[in-house]
């Protein structure tokens, strides 16, 4: 099973100051999801994959609750902070966007 250990350094190619403690809470959080490659990758492309993102990341597990276009917009942003990979890591998506929203201290 993979831990933050295994996530940190593509983390903080984006966050230089990453936590280690919280890219291991996400890694918990996606369990074994995280096995699949399929899985373990965030198709900036697939609108039903990034509606998954803001329905399950965004609004279930960091409690946001703005409206969805707002959300979506912060979700585009990564997409673009990112479109450098071609594998998007879904571990570093998700802590960008816990970043974002000042919600590491809540994972």
């Amino acid at each position: 099973m993979p831990t933050g250990a295994d996530y940190i350094e593509s983390v903080r190619k984006y966050a230089p100051n990453a936590s280690e403690a919280c890219v291991g809470k996400i890694v918990r959080h996606l369990g074994i999801a995280l096995q699949s490659r399929d899985a373990s990758l965030v198709s900036a492309t697939d609108k039903i994959e990034l509606e998954r993102v803001r329905e399950k990341w965004l609004k279930r597990k960091l409690a946001l609750e703005g409206d969805d276009a707002s959300l979506d917009v912060a979700i585009d942003e990564i997409c673009e902070t990112m479109k450098g990979d071609r594998n998007k890591c879904r571990v570093v998506f998700y802590y960008l966007l816990a970043e974002k929203f000042g919600k590491l201290d809540t994972l």
